[in-house]
């Protein structure tokens, strides 16, 4: 397998205000953007074209990634006019690969962190003869999830997706959204018009007789469709609990950046990142955060899992707790934003302004 399918086409709606000016996989964690650490794990693998399924702010990707060499890939961008969706995205994208019928293609989406055995889980394809493998993984609280039961012998049964009664939950299996596909069941899928995967391709081809095979991985797994779980992502690929080739850095308990300013006295911790032309003030402690290029945290600050957008300032001795402060926005002193507030890009609070307030 030497091809990959990138999903990277959504608008990250829910990662508002982190995604206003950047595509989702372009948002930083530990250091680079998140398709950085997904296109080095490919690689890894031993993937070697890689065909990014673009949409939302497509202009964004060729600028930093190139034609990816420099990453040892070579890297192709396929652009969607409107979104297609996860299907109609990968049809598209296929038109861009050269793998034979009957070769595998790995197919993901741009907006997980795993610690999958990419190697393991081809191998297991082969070894089923499949004609799309699927990678699951188990969660205590299936409901938001796609769910997929599988035989003995790994047989997918059905698809569920989202369930919404309590019988409809038969697993706690759940599609991860990675998969290899034969090329030749993707040029089944058809061309021109938006197609999900997840409702339509895979219930199709199980109805079709297709065999589709599950593999349960109970490597680390994170959707990063939340705030909260893409700075969580980003300290635990600095801390080394999830491990990426692309962290620019050893890991450990924070990774400051070239061009950052730490001043003395102020306390980093929890896989905390500063980006490029950061300042971190005297007495200020940051602890399980990104503080993105150019924004400052102010003297005796305290910013607890939380995102300083790029150029974005936080006042002195405000306390951020589970917050995202959007680019270019200030947050100025003594105030206190806790339990999921937002602040939107270029947006000003005034000193003392807010005490537990979402934005």
């Amino acid at each position: 397998m030497t091809e990959a399918v990138l999903l990277v086409g959504g608008k990250g709606t829910r990662l508002q205000p982190l995604t206003i000016n950047t595509p989702k996989p372009m948002v930083p964690a530990a250091g680079v953007p998140f398709l950085a650490h997904q296109l080095a794990r490919a690689r890894a693998a031993g993937v070697r074209h890689v065909v990014l399924a673009t949409c939302y702010l497509a202009e964004v990707f060729e600028p930093y990634f190139g034609d990816g060499s420099a990453h040892g890939l070579r890297l192709t961008y396929v652009t969607e006019d409107e979104p297609l969706g996860t299907g109609g995205a990968i049809r598209a994208a296929s038109d861009a690969l050269g793998a034979a019928p009957g070769d595998p293609v790995l197919v993901f989406n741009g907006d997980i962190l795993t610690g999958l055995d990419i190697r393991r889980l081809l191998h297991r394809h082969e070894q089923a003869q499949a004609d799309v493998t699927l990678h699951l993984t188990r969660v205590a609280d299936p409901r938001a999830f796609g769910l997929v039961p599988t035989d003995a012998d790994g047989r997918v049964l059905a698809f569920t997706e989202k369930p919404g009664r309590p019988e409809e939950i038969v697993t706690d299996q759940i599609n991860a959204g990675c998969y290899v596909f034969r090329r030749e069941v993707i040029d089944t899928i058809p061309a021109g018009r938006p197609v999900s995967v997840e409702r339509e391709t895979f219930p199709g081809l199980l109805a079709g007789g297709a065999r589709l095979h599950g593999v349960v991985d109970t490597a680390y797994w994170l959707d990063l469709g939340r705030p909260a779980s893409f700075v969580q992502a980003s300290a635990d690929l600095v801390r080394g609990i999830v491990r990426s080739p692309a962290v620019p850095g050893e890991t450990g308990e924070h990774l400051v950046l070239p061009g950052a300013h730490v001043e003395p006295g102020a306390r980093l911790g929890g896989g905390t990142v500063v980006g490029a032309g950061a300042h971190v003030a005297a007495g200020a402690e940051v602890e399980g955060s990104v503080v993105l290029d150019g924004a400052r945290v102010e003297a005796d600050a305290r910013v607890r899992a939380s995102m300083v957008g790029a150029g974005a300032r936080v006042g002195a001795r405000t306390v951020l707790d589970g917050v995202v402060i959007g680019d270019h926005s200030d947050v100025g002193a003594d105030n206190e934003l806790r339990e999921g507030a937002r602040v939107w890009c270029g947006m000003s609070i005034p000193d003392a302004a807010i005490r537990f307030s979402a934005v």
